[in-house]
């Protein structure tokens, strides 16, 4: 193996993707550095920062990132668009994991591996001293910078599922990621993922996606929903997240409380 380059930091979350370890995983929308902070030191592998359904832009997910900085937790931001000038905005501020939403085939799928990767490998625009480099204390930070990122894209259609394979085959792309809730809205059941139709099609994604040699990933709210998850072959997989803990916990220590 080749010595790792200068003193580029290794992202642990990314190289568990390319020997298939189980991940799990939490999703954090709050927009919240405390409760980002508070999350990153749990326990989990990866943490999704939401910034396609949850208020979170480049003002909100820099303050998270410094928050998560030491936990145990890669930071995973999910861009709003598959569009390079996010991502590079993204990357800049020190975000080296993105899922990238709604990508529908290979083409696409190469359009944002390019936004992570400088000239010549990529269209990614070149600052400095960005956080990214610590502000210019990485050595050789440019030239090895994709070593370290990590591309994860999102495919929930019904067309993008026909296209697996050509996906999995772009180089650059660490993972696959299934967005279940869209899936099946676009198989006609929205607001059901748990439908046959789409259990049957997110059963056999994972195989799939393993089978091309790509991570494969997806999420749940429950539990006992994501154990079976990875025994289908999900190996990331977010097990819940923190509007969810924090909602559901309430309600229930409010209910054991409230006067009938």
């Amino acid at each position: 193996m080749p010595e790792w380059p200068g003193n580029l930091p290794r992202n642990a979350f990314k190289q568990a993707l390319a020997s298939g370890a189980r991940q799990v995983g939490l999703w954090c929308g709050m927009a919240s550095p405390i409760s980002a902070e508070i999350l990153a030191g749990a326990g989990f592998d990866w943490i999704v920062i939401d910034g396609e359904h949850a208020p979170n832009g480049i003002a909100t997910l820099l303050p998270q990132l410094q928050a998560m900085r030491g936990g145990t937790a890669e930071p995973v931001f999910r861009v709003p668009w598959n569009e390079p000038v996010i991502i590079k905005r993204a990357l800049d501020v020190g975000a080296r994991s993105l899922l990238i939403p709604f990508v529908q085939n290979a083409d696409e799928a190469r359009k944002a591996v390019a936004a992570t990767r400088y000239p010549p490998l990529g269209i990614r625009g070149v600052s400095v001293a960005p956080r990214a480099n610590d502000y210019g204390r990485i050595q050789n930070y440019h030239r090895n910078a994709h070593l370290d990122i990590c591309v994860l894209v999102q495919v929930e259609t019904r067309a993008a599922l026909k296209e697996i394979e050509a996906i999995a085959a772009v180089e650059g792309v660490d993972g696959i990621f299934l967005g279940p809730s869209d899936l099946a809205a676009d198989f006609g059941h929205l607001g059901n993922p748990k439908h046959p139709e789409a259990q049957a099609a997110i059963r056999d994604a994972a195989t799939r996606i393993r089978t091309g040699g790509k991570a494969a990933g997806t999420l749940s709210g429950s539990a006992d929903d994501a154990e079976a998850l990875f025994e289908m072959g999900y190996n990331f997989t977010a097990v819940g997240s923190d509007v969810g803990i924090l909602a559901r916990n309430a309600e229930a220590l409010a209910a054991r409380f409230r006067r009938k």
